[in-house]
């Protein structure tokens, strides 16, 4: 198997910025789960070095070829097991993800097409066991990056050594710079009551509009504290607020497949109807996992003028500078409350799930205009 070709320098660099920046450093009662597929070894092999010698332990998770992202269960479950199967999660994989303290997620497949083809109803069975095990590790510190493999070379349509170059280049740049600009619009976004998105499709004579309440949202200013690379400015608008149509262009892949040229129509908040050019069936497992993935968790605008050129994979094409995605599914509750983890924030994001205003879902998708 082709192997990417990175030096031992910039793969140290990055593994520093992940640690030291994305973390916040690993103390002797840190307990450091490390996930990722077999292909991404180099950067976990240092990033569990450095959990060591920080005084940590690591929790070296690693990922089989056919789990996307390592969820819970892999594709084979979602294939050839029964809902009840899938719904009866181990007892140590619950224990494991109470135990770590921090998290760093690198991303990078050996073989996405493993898990393609699920029907929407295993793509919405797999996301529902691994739902508390997402939502766990939001509460903690963590990390996504993203390793340049053949596979996702391939997906790019990009030379391996030309991606290679572009993804480590991006992934070994100091992010603090990006807050600057990401402050300035901030104001902006917590002031706002309301946002329009206007948007045209080629198969239509005039343009789109997407209007969406902005209350009582918080701006999170994203310069790679928990995505490395990044650069988005983002928040949770109103779950029940959307109303009128968009069409995204960019590509998105997920779950194997390629999604492009994707309609929504909303009414009360609610996706009605939707359409892709490409990947239509996969958008549709997608909206259909539950009725949270029929409505908005995030609305956001890429900040990082460095990404120069357009990738599908969502870890880097959202964050490109200039553009705006929005995220089926599940919103985010510092977004929404100040202090999620208080007595009183608790109680305040009961409120707003209870009123419909915060979207709880399986899925969190986003998708890029």
């Amino acid at each position: 198997m082709e192997e990417p070709k990175i030096s031992k320098e910039a793969l140290e660099k990055w593994a520093e910025f992940l640690i030291e920046h994305s973390l916040g450093g690993v103390t002797r009662d840190d307990v450091v789960m490390i996930k990722g597929e077999r292909i991404c070894w180099p950067l976990m092999e240092i990033l569990e070095r450095k959990v060591i010698e920080a005084g940590g332990r690591p929790d070296v998770n690693m990922v089989p070829p056919n789990n996307e992202r390592g969820r819970v269960w892999s594709s084979a479950m979602g294939r050839h097991g029964s809902s009840d199967a899938i719904a009866r999660t181990p007892k140590w994989h619950d224990r494991r993800y109470e135990e770590m303290t921090k998290y760093i997620e690198v991303l990078g497949a050996e073989s996405p097409e493993a898990y393609s083809g699920l029907t929407g109803a295993q793509i919405g069975a797999l996301a529902a066991a691994d739902a508390p095990f997402a939502s766990r590790r939001l509460t903690k510190p963590w990390a996504l990056t993203l390793y340049p493999t053949p596979a996702f070379a391939r997906m790019e349509q990009m030379p391996l050594d030309e991606y290679v170059d572009f993804i480590v280049g991006a992934s070994t740049t100091d992010p603090k710079p990006l807050l600057a600009a990401e402050q300035a619009l901030a104001p902006l976004f917590k002031t706002a009551r309301k946002m329009r998105i206007t948007t045209s499709c080629p198969h239509r004579d005039s343009g789109l509009e997407l209007t969406l309440s902005l209350e009582p949202s918080i701006p999170s200013l994203s310069y790679g504290k928990h995505n490395f690379p990044d650069g988005e400015i983002f928040t949770s608008p109103d779950a029940r607020s959307a109303s009128g149509e968009i069409f995204i262009d960019l590509p998105v892949h997920y779950g194997g497949v390629d999604i492009q040229g994707i309609y929504l129509r909303f009414v009360g908040g609610r996706i009605v109807e939707y359409g892709a050019e490409k990947g239509s069936s996969q958008l549709e497992a997608i909206i259909e996992t539950d009725e949270g993935s029929h409505r908005l968790g995030e609305v956001a605008l890429g900040m990082n003028p460095g990404l120069d050129r357009v990738l599908k994979h969502p870890l880097f094409v959202e964050k490109v500078g200039g553009t705006l995605h929005i995220a089926i599914g599940a919103s985010y509750d510092k977004c929404m409350v100040e202090d999620p983890s208080s007595e009183e924030g608790k109680a305040l994001l009961d409120a707003l799930k209870a009123d419909g205003i915060f979207n709880s879902s399986a899925q969190h998708v986003d998708i890029v205009a």
